[in-house]
């Protein structure tokens, strides 16, 4: 039997018409129903609704009942929507889920600890799949959009993890926040979704950047070649508000390889170092600390990190979590 998160769901009324900013997609009723009892409620919930998601036409006749989560962003939304007794299956977390979410995600079934393969994911019956990419839905994951639809099985990536020409450029806290709203109308918790955007902008609100003029580095992996923040994605967004002057923000992408060369040049103040369980923070220190090349770095020569949970750097509810606790950790440095 399929463990399962004992997390009350918040069923309310659907306002369907969302204003969504950024580039998230937008949400609209679609045809109007038969009357039924059937259609009729449906109708009074604000289903039937259709969003334009990743260039992909995505209607949802009724909030989803049995939900497969990829990504960490993708299942801590779910759960902070309520919706954890929902959640058939999560796979390829970034890492455990945060104090505040425990609890509601205690019960969950991770079907896979990287990108499972679509004979899991149908194994579980699911009518919806919510993934943090879209190279989740690939015929070697959990299988391309199309076909799933043909299959009855609904899709929805993160707005701020889409390509081409629906991704958000610069990714922005709106947007973020535009996400939360838009999936709370998919699946039936508009009422918990406005709550959690409305707790997440006030947040954002009370947050006092720092004032000093501190470069930083975003050290996200590698050691020939470091792969760092950029200037349009989550790394910027987090840094910007934080008060930090990214060295890489002239780059027009959301992360991008680099040489060791610009970083010993451009010297920054401060190193972020995202922490992972496939890549440490601890790895990416070491490594720091014995090059000769990066030794000369003065952040490295004074330890001046800030450290932050991969999950809680990928675009999601945890972004303003870790806004503040960049601001709290280069305080600490600056003491």
């Amino acid at each position: 039997m399929l463990r399962r998160s004992r997390f009350l769901f918040i069923g309310v009324g659907i306002n369907a018409a969302l204003l969504l900013s950024g580039c998230a997609a937008t949400t609209t009723p679609a045809a109007t129903l038969a009357s039924s009892p059937a259609s009729s409620t449906a109708a009074r919930a604000g289903y039937p609704i259709t969003a334009d998601n990743c260039g992909t036409s995505v209607t949802v006749a009724a909030a989803p009942e049995r939900i497969v989560s990829i990504k960490s962003s993708a299942t801590e939304l779910l759960l902070a929507l309520g919706l954890g007794d929902r959640i058939v299956g999560s796979a390829f977390l970034d890492g455990p889920l945060p104090e505040s979410l425990a609890a509601a995600g205690a019960d969950l079934t991770v079907i896979s600890d990287f990108l499972p393969g679509q004979e899991a994911v149908l194994g579980l019956n699911p009518d919806f799949i919510y993934g943090g990419w879209e190279s989740n839905f690939s015929a070697d994951g959990v299988g391309e959009r199309p076909a799933l639809e043909a299959l009855g099985v609904g899709t929805y990536v993160s707005p701020a993890a889409c390509k081409g020409d629906s991704m958000p450029n610069p990714l922005t806290f709106d947007t973020v926040f535009a996400e939360i709203d838009e999936a709370g109308a998919i699946f039936g918790a508009t009422d918990a979704a406005a709550k959690l955007v409305s707790g997440l902008q006030s947040d954002l609100a009370a947050l006092k950047p720092t004032a000093t003029d501190t470069t930083a580095l975003w050290y996200s992996s590698g050691t020939t070649t470091p792969y760092v923040g950029a200037g349009i994605g989550s790394p910027e967004m987090i840094m910007d508000a934080a008060g930090l002057t990214n060295i890489f923000a002239d780059v027009s992408d959301t992360w991008t390889s680099a040489g060791w060369e610009s970083i010993i040049e451009a010297n920054p103040s401060v190193i972020v170092l995202v922490d992972a369980t496939w890549n440490t923070a601890a790895s990416k220190i070491a490594h720091l600390e014995s090059d000769p090349a990066t030794q000369v770095l003065d952040a490295v020569k004074n330890q001046r990190y800030i450290i932050l949970p991969f999950a809680a750097t990928e675009a999601g509810i945890r972004n303003v979590e870790a806004t503040a606790s960049t601001i709290s950790q280069l305080a600490a440095l600056d003491e």
